[in-house]
């Protein structure tokens, strides 16, 4: 239970009280439901030890459970997910999540070596139980990332600035056009929505709860 007090204290003192018991609770049930480990929050400080830059990422803090299970219920009756890339996976969970809802092709990328790590321990706690799934962890800087080409689920719980997702989105588009297909992006606490806007993304959901809990998700359709 040592890592809930310590998340619950990290939101009380960052967020406020009754935001920190809501998530806490969550979390507690969601850990459990999925049999996965990924809450906490890190402020990436041992990156910066190293000299990797961390100046456009934001820390690491989970998606709500609620808020990631309402993201991918309401991407599977839009049409079936082939492949679900994380950008900013953590500790996985999200991916996690996605092939609990049947979705078998898993893709991860994240700027932390030791996140990864995490993340590929959860993924194979998740495949004792699911052991159909297929998945990759990247150690990677999203930013110079070539979005593959069978990608057509993209998962952003605000990962990093405007400047780094300028990029991201700019890698998209180009993976779009090189093989034109249906792409859907969920977004949860979509600071930099506005970006995908301008490129011919349509918001098809929008919901938001409470402060910080917020989602959006948008298409992109080739007609």
């Amino acid at each position: 239970m040592l890592p809930f007090f310590r998340y619950f204290f990290y939101l009380a003192f960052n967020w406020n009280i009754k935001i920190a018991w809501i998530i806490t609770l969550q979390e507690i049930r969601g850990e459990r439901k999925y049999r996965i480990h990924t809450t906490g929050a890190d402020e990436l400080k041992k990156l910066d030890r190293m000299g990797i830059d961390t100046s456009h990422a934001t820390i690491y803090m989970p998606v709500s459970y609620q808020m990631l299970e309402e993201a991918i219920a309401q991407l599977n009756p839009l049409k079936p997910i082939h492949h679900f890339l994380d950008i900013g996976c953590g500790k996985g969970r999200a991916l996690c999540v996605a092939a609990h809802y049947g979705i078998l092709k898993l893709t991860g990328i994240d700027l932390s070596k030791e996140l990864c790590a995490d993340a590929k321990i959860n993924l194979e706690q998740t495949r004792l139980n699911l052991p159909s799934i297929n998945y990759s962890i990247i150690n990677n800087d999203a930013f110079y990332y070539i979005i593959p080409a069978d990608v057509d689920c993209i998962f952003l719980f605000n990962p990093f600035d405007e400047l780094i997702m300028s990029g991201v989105v700019k890698n998209i588009m180009e993976s779009f056009k090189a093989c034109p297909r249906n792409i859907t992006i969920a977004y949860v606490n979509p600071l930099h929505k506005a970006l995908f806007i301008q490129q011919g993304f349509k918001e098809i959901y929008y919901n938001k709860r409470m402060k910080y809990m917020e989602l959006s998700v948008l298409g992109l359709s080739t007609f």
